[in-house]
């Protein structure tokens, strides 16, 4: 909490205080004006501010660091009535020296017993306030404080999955285009412009949170054409996209590592629709389905070289409740469903 905030707390809470005081010694002076004032007043009004303001910021400053703050509930008992009784102590010897000994409640041992304990009362209630001020200005810190390493957090964690991502595909892509310059090289340059376009929007959009969903479906059509080139069948993909894509935005690379993983397990590319994609736009929902046959290995669980654990973390982060993600393995068919709510 800034500091300026802090002072303004402090200074309201003295201030309430203050208009208590006066609107009590109001009533009174009303009651009994033919024997007080507002000058005779000022003694009383001083004895009951200037040691509660030490009992105040005894406990603010001393009692809560020290001892609330860790939990030592016996030591803050014992020390918050002894700054309590010092300060209904020093209220009773100003008091002698403003009104002389020879009042009664300094005489009477039963009415200074009650005009001391009602002193500490006072001070323990000042106490008391001062440690509900202080922790809640410590629980609004450790708020902000977690507000900003949560924010470090999400961005050192998509950071690292967008790091782990890029150069999986960069090198799937460069192998595809080398594939590619011994058969035919003119086709060769015109894939390694698709390429630069693609690497610009590595380089460039996966910084932005989201980007247009049509301008990732167009990243997406030029990395499935570049993967095509490593085959004679090029009918082995299908990828299909439905409904308006134009109002809706999306997390760059959100379906990359799904469409890798296809292409990474499929056992035959000479057969027709082994691997199927379709991203469907349904009343401001995304709905992205894509399904291979897959080689049984032991990696199969990998999505593109990053684990499922870190994929759901990430939509986890992005899409918080607004996500689901289900997949199925089931008869040599992988299936990911993944449907994000942009409303």
């Amino acid at each position: 909490m800034k500091k300026s905030f802090v002072i303004l707390i402090n200074l309201g809470y003295w201030l309430l205080y203050l208009l208590l005081l006066a609107v009590v010694f109001a009533a009174v002076t009303v009651q009994i004006r033919e024997k007080l004032s507002w000058f005779s007043l000022f003694p009383i009004i001083f004895l009951y501010l200037a040691p509660n303001i030490v009992a105040f910021y005894i406990s603010y400053f001393l009692l809560f660091p020290k001892f609330l703050f860790r939990k030592k509930i016996a030591a803050l008992i014992v020390f918050g009535i002894a700054a309590c009784v010092i300060s209904a102590f020093s209220v009773s010897f100003i008091s002698v020296f403003f009104y002389g000994f020879d009042q009664p409640v300094f005489r009477d041992l039963r009415e200074f017993a009650g005009f001391f304990f009602f002193l500490t009362l006072i001070a323990a209630v000042h106490a008391g306030i001062a440690l509900v001020i202080r922790g809640f200005i410590q629980w609004f810190d450790e708020i902000k404080l977690k507000e900003e390493f949560a924010a470090k957090n999400y961005e050192m964690e998509s950071a690292l999955i967008k790091s782990q991502i890029n150069p999986h595909f960069l090198f799937n892509t460069i192998n595809n285009i080398d594939f590619l310059i011994a058969k035919d090289a003119p086709k060769a340059s015109e894939y390694l412009n698709k390429l630069s376009d693609i690497l610009r929007y590595m380089v460039y959009d996966t910084k932005n949170e989201k980007i247009a969903l049509s301008k990732e479906l167009d990243y997406i059509r030029k990395y499935l054409e570049l993967q095509k080139i490593r085959t004679v069948n090029p009918d082995y993909i299908n990828f299909e996209v439905g409904g308006e894509a134009e109002s809706l935005t999306v997390a760059p690379m959100i379906f990359f590592p799904f469409i890798e993983n296809a292409f990474k397990h499929t056992e035959n590319n000479k057969q027709t629709n082994k691997i199927r994609i379709e991203i469907s736009v349904e009343a401001g929902k995304i709905v992205f389905e894509c399904e291979n046959s897959y080689q049984k290995t032991a990696d199969n669980h990998a999505y593109g070289g990053v684990g499922n654990e870190l994929i759901e973390r990430r939509l986890m982060i992005l899409y918080p409740a607004k996500h689901s993600l289900e997949t199925t393995n089931e008869d040599g068919i992988y299936k990911v469903k993944l449907t994000l709510n942009e409303n």
